[in-house]
C-alpha cells in the first residue's frame, strides 16, 4: 500500500501567514478604535448642555437690577465684548496652543508627563481649553480611563463642530471661580465690582489664575497666594509674547486691585419678585426653574422708593393685636392710570420661601360690599344712592346676618349703609337682586366664585380673594368703571436680546361712569366719616374696611382689610394670621390697616405729591353728601292773633346745622297727626291755630329729603 504524504507548508511561510492575520486584525482594532474615538463624541456632546445656564435679572425701566435668578450664577458675555488681554491671559496659563491643536495638545501631554515625573508628583495637567469645556459641562470628576476616553472623545467632536472662537467663548463663559460664581463677567463684578470689559491686564491675570484652586486663590481669603499665582500668569503671558518683559516686571510689582461687589442682604424687594415670578408662570408659561437658568432680561413696573418705605412701614407698623403674637399683614399698590404694580409687600419681614400674603386668598368681609351687592345694585335703574333698603334682623332659611354694633333703623339709604358698613342691608339688598346677578358683576371683576349663599354680600366665601384681586377689582371704580388686570411685568427680553413678551393694557366696561363716580364720592365719605375713619391723611382717599369674623372664637376676628383708592394709586392692606386656629385670632379691628395704609400714603405723599382731590368725570353731578336728622328737644310754641288765620300758633325749636332738613310740624289728634305746616332748614314757623279757649298739641319731625325718611319726633308742644 503506497503512502501519501500530506503537503506542510514551510515554517517561513506559517509565520507570515500569522503575523499578516495579526497585522489585519490590529488594523481593524486600530481603525476601529479610531473611528470609536473619532465619532464618539457625538454620543456624549448634549447640545443642550452647550446652552448654558445663565441668571435672569429683575430689573425696572432705567436699568436698575432688583434681583438675580439663578441655579448658576453666570451672567453670559459674548467673546467679542471680552478684552484681548483677558483672553490672552486665559490662553497662556491654560492652554498656549489652543490655536493650534485639535483638541488634544501631544506636546502639553509630554511636557505634563516630564515635569510629572521630575516633580515625582502631579504638578501640571496637560488638558486642553477644549477637554477642560467638556469635562465641565458633560462628565464628572472621576480619574477612571473611561472617563478620559469620553473627554477626548467629546473634545474632538467640539473641535470638529464649532470653531475656536465659540469654544473659548463658551469656556470663560462656564469656570467656577468661587463664591458661587461662574463665567469672568460675574467673576469681575465678584472680585473687582465692574464688568470683564473694565477689566486691567493685571486684574485679567488675575482672573485666569484663579479656575486652578478658585478658593486657594481667593483675593480675599488669601491674598498673598492669590498675588503669587497672578504672577505665574503674567510670566506665562510673557513667554507666549502676550506683553513685553518690561510691563510684566511693572504688572507684577501692582497691587491686586480687588474691590468686593456689593452683597444683596435685602428683602425689600422679595414679595414684588414672587409676584413677578408668579405673573410670569401664568401669564407667559414661564417656570421657576426655566428663570432660574434661562437668562432672561424681566423689566418689572416696581416703584424702588415706594417699595422701601412700603416695606419699611410694614415691618415697623402698628399691627392688629392678637392672641398668638404679632399678626402677619400684607400691601399692594397699585398705579391708577396704568394697572401696573409699584409696591407688594407680602408679609411683616417677608424672604423667600415664606407665605406671601399678598398672592393668599383671604376672606375679604365688608371690602366686598361695594363689589359684590352696592356697585351692582347701582347698575339697576331701581336704585340710586339714596334708595331706601331694610335695616332689620331677619332671617333668611337659617342665615341670620347682624349689624356689628347690634343697632337697627329700620329704614337706612345705600350711602348710608356703605358709610356706616350695615351688614343687615347689604343681606337684604342682594336677597332682592339674586345671587346670579352679583356674580354676574363678580366675574367681570375678576373675582368669581363658586359659592351660592347671601353670605356672599359680607365676604364670607369658602375660598376668598388676594389682596391684588382685590386691588384691581377696587381699580374700577377710579377708573370709570372700567376693570382691567394688574402687572407687574412690563417686559420679557431673552438671552438674544429679542423681546419675546410685552404687555398689552386692556379693558372692560364693568360699571358704568356715573356708578364708578358715584361709588367713588360715598366711598370718599366712607373715609371721612364712616367706618374709615381711623389714622391720618390729608388729601383724596376712597375706601372701604373689612372684618372678618374669627370662625370659632366668638367676638374675635379673623382677617381685618382697607382697601381703598386715590385719584393716584389703588391699594390694599391686610391683617391677620397664617391660620385660622383656636389661638390664632386678632383682638383688634380694620382700624388697624386703615391708619397703616394711610401713613404709607402720607409717605408716599411727601416724595410724590399727590393729588388733592378726585376729578369730576364730565357730565357728572356731585352727588349730595347724606343728610344727618337732627334730634329735637326744645321745641316749644306761643298762641296769637295774626297770620291769614285770625289766630295762629308759633313753634320754635333749635334747627339742625344741615340746610337741607325740612321741619314738618304735626297736630296731634286723638288717634293719628295731621301735618299743619313745614319748613326748610329754619327753626320756626306759625300754624293754624284751631282751639282758641282749650289746648294744642304739636310734634316737630325733621325729614330727609334725600331719602325720604323721618326721624324721630319732638318733644310735645303744647299751646293752651
Amino acid at each position: 500500500m503506497k503512502t501519501i504524504k500530506l503537503f506542510r507548508p514551510p515554517e517561513w511561510s506559517r509565520k507570515a501567514k500569522w503575523a499578516a492575520g495579526t497585522f489585519v486584525i490590529f488594523t481593524l482594532l486600530a481603525f476601529t478604535g479610531f473611528m470609536i474615538i473619532f465619532t464618539g463624541g457625538y454620543f456624549i456632546v448634549s447640545e443642550e448642555k452647550l446652552v448654558l445656564n445663565s441668571a435672569t435679572t429683575i430689573e425696572t425701566k432705567d436699568g436698575q437690577i432688583i434681583e438675580r435668578m439663578y441655579t448658576e450664577n453666570r451672567t453670559l458675555i459674548s467673546l467679542e465684548d471680552i478684552p484681548e488681554h483677558v483672553k490672552q491671559a486665559f490662553i497662556a496659563v491654560e492652554d498656549e496652543r489652543f490655536y493650534q491643536h485639535e483638541g488634544l495638545d501631544p506636546k502639553a501631554i509630554l511636557r505634563a508627563v516630564y515635569r510629572d515625573i521630575i516633580a515625582m508628583g502631579k504638578v501640571e495637567g496637560g488638558s486642553t481649553i477644549t477637554q477642560q469645556l467638556v469635562k465641565n459641562l458633560f462628565l464628572t470628576n472621576d480619574k477612571s480611563w473611561m472617563r478620559k476616553t469620553k473627554e477626548v472623545m467629546a473634545a474632538i467632536y467640539l473641535e470638529r463642530h464649532y470653531s475656536k472662537d465659540k469654544i473659548l467663548e463658551l469656556y470663560l463663559n462656564t469656570i467656577y471661580f468661587g463664591k458661587g460664581v461662574y463665567g469672568v463677567e460675574e467673576a469681575a463684578k465678584t472680585y473687582f465690582n465692574t464688568s470683564v470689559r473694565e477689566l486691567s491686564i493685571s486684574q485679567g491675570a488675575l482672573l485666569a489664575g484663579l479656575p486652578k484652586a478658585p478658593n486657594n486663590y481667593s483675593p480675599f481669603e488669601n491674598p498673598k497666594q492669590a498675588l503669587e499665582r497672578r504672577n505665574i500668569v503674567l510670566s506665562r503671558m510673557e513667554a507666549a509674547d502676550v506683553i513685553e518683559a518690561e510691563e510684566m516686571v511693572s504688572l507684577q510689582g501692582a497691587t491686586l486691585g480687588v474691590e468686593r461687589g456689593e452683597e444683596n442682604t435685602e428683602t425689600w424687594s422679595n414679595s414684588y419678585v414672587d409676584a413677578v415670578i408668579s405673573e410670569a408662570a401664568k401669564k407667559y408659561n414661564i417656570s421657576r426653574d426655566e428663570l432660574k437658568r434661562g437668562g432672561y432680561q424681566i423689566i418689572v413696573e416696581i416703584d424702588p422708593e415706594i417699595q422701601k418705605l412700603s416695606a419699611r412701614h410694614m415691618k415697623e407698623g402698628k399691627f392688629a393685636p392678637g392672641s398668638n403674637g404679632k399678626a402677619e399683614g400684607a400691601f399692594t399698590l397699585m398705579d391708577q392710570a396704568t394697572g401696573a404694580y409699584k409696591a407688594i409687600v407680602g408679609g411683616r419681614d417677608y424672604k423667600h420661601g415664606q407665605t406671601n400674603h399678598a398672592l393668599t386668598r383671604k376672606q375679604p368681609g365688608s371690602v366686598i360690599k361695594p363689589l359684590a351687592v352696592y356697585g351692582p345694585a347701582l347698575m339697576d335703574k331701581k336704585y340710586i344712592p339714596y334708595s331706601l333698603l331694610v335695616d332689620e334682623k331677619q332671617s333668611y332659611g337659617g342665615y341670620t346676618p347682624t349689624n356689628y354694633d347690634g343697632q337697627y333703623d329700620g329704614m337706612t339709604s345705600i350711602y348710608k349703609a356703605i358709610v356706616d358698613s350695615k351688614n343687615a342691608p347689604a343681606v337684604w339688598l342682594l336677597d332682592q337682586m339674586g345671587i346670579s346677578y352679583s356674580k354676574e358683576y363678580l366675574d367681570k371683576l375678576g373675582l368669581p366664585t363658586e359659592d351660592e349663599g347671601l353670605a356672599i354680600a359680607l365676604g364670607g366665601l369658602s375660598k376668598g380673594y388676594t389682596p391684588m384681586q382685590l386691588t384691581e377689582a377696587y381699580r374700577t371704580f377710579a377708573n370709570n368703571g372700567k376693570q382691567t388686570d394688574g402687572h407687574t411685568i412690563e417686559k420679557i427680553i431673552d438671552r438674544n436680546g429679542r423681546a419675546i413678551h410685552e404687555h398689552k393694557q386692556s379693558e372692560k366696561q364693568v360699571f358704568n361712569q356715573q356708578t364708578a363716580w358715584e361709588m367713588t364720592q360715598i366711598l370718599e365719605t366712607t373715609v371721612d366719616s364712616g367706618t374709615a375713619q381711623a389714622g391720618s391723611y390729608s388729601k383724596a382717599l376712597a375706601g372701604k374696611t373689612g372684618t372678618q369674623q374669627h370662625p370659632t372664637v366668638e367676638g374675635q376676628n379673623k382677617d381685618v382689610w382697607f382697601t381703598g383708592y386715590t385719584p393716584d394709586y389703588v391699594g390694599t392692606l391686610w391683617m391677620g394670621y397664617d391660620s385660622s386656629a383656636e389661638d390664632s385670632y386678632l383682638t383688634g379691628g380694620s382700624e388697624y390697616p386703615t391708619a397703616l395704609m394711610k401713613t404709607i400714603l402720607s409717605d408716599i405723599d411727601e416724595k410724590r405729591d399727590l393729588l388733592e382731590s378726585f376729578k369730576k368725570p364730565e357730565g357728572q353731578k356731585e352727588l349730595p353728601v347724606p343728610i344727618t336728622l337732627p334730634e329735637i328737644t326744645d321745641a316749644s310754641g306761643s298762641g296769637g292773633f295774626g297770620g291769614w288765620s285770625l289766630f295762629s300758633d308759633q313753634i320754635t325749636w333749635t334747627p339742625g346745622e344741615d340746610k337741607r332738613v325740612i321741619y314738618r310740624i304735626y297736630r296731634l289728634e286723638e288717634d293719628s297727626r295731621q301735618m299743619v305746616g313745614r319748613v326748610t332748614g329754619k327753626g320756626e314757623v306759625n300754624v293754624s291755630g284751631t282751639d282758641v279757649f282749650g289746648e294744642t298739641s304739636y310734634v316737630v319731625v325733621p325729614f330727609d329729603p334725600l331719602t325720604g325718611l323721618e326721624g324721630e319726633a319732638s318733644n310735645v308742644v303744647t299751646i293752651n
